[in-house]
């Protein structure tokens, strides 16, 4: 059994409620480096064989509290990288100002966004390569909300990718489960 533990980054010090997306030198809060310890307990004992990370603050660091809980180096991964949004560095109720409806043309395939599923596919991509790399091992990969959901979905293949209703919490763990070299099953734990 081959197991890819997707983990996202723990809560963001955003004092101004802005969307963050790829905008750099944001990083974990008191209460996420918390969210993030209680992760790391929670694999402690765990047989990880690598931890790959986004590229982005909020990830590293959450990698590098679960890497000292693993004894494990991080290496980066720029497929799992947040999505970039024409919202990122704005408030995150900019959305709701006339103006900007325009570019909510179509939900479904963001026109403010990249494609959630060119998302998927990156994420999909990542997470097999790794399947690859890793076989009948564990791999943790710090990643974000909106990718985590939407790679989860696509090996899932329930209904269209869509990033509603997502169960993605703070420093949470969502496990896919390889067997043979084919997804068996989804697994999520939050702290």
């Amino acid at each position: 059994m081959t197991r890819i533990h997707l983990v996202r980054h723990g809560k963001v010090e955003n004092p101004d409620s802005i969307r963050y997306g790829l905008l750099a030198g944001f990083h974990l809060s008191e209460l996420g480096a918390r969210q993030v310890a209680a992760t790391a307990r929670h694999v402690a004992s765990w047989p990880i064989a690598a931890i790959v990370s986004s590229p982005l603050d909020r990830a590293t660091e959450t990698a590098a509290i679960l890497a000292g809980a693993l004894a494990l180096p991080v290496a980066i991964e720029p497929r799992v990288i947040e999505a970039p949004s024409l919202f990122d560095g704005l408030p995150r109720t900019s959305f709701l100002r006339p103006v900007m409806w325009p570019r909510l043309a179509n939900p479904l395939r963001p026109s403010w966004a990249e494609p959630f599923a060119a998302v998927a596919r990156r994420m999909r991509l990542a997470i097999l390569d790794l399947r690859e790399a890793y076989r009948d091992r564990e791999v943790v990969v710090v990643s974000h909300q909106g990718p985590i959901w939407l790679a989860r979905r696509s090996f899932e293949a329930r209904g269209p990718l869509w990033a509603s209703r997502m169960r993605c919490g703070y420093a949470s763990i969502t496990t896919l489960e390889f067997e043979r070299g084919r997804f068996v099953a989804s697994h999520y734990w939050c702290p």
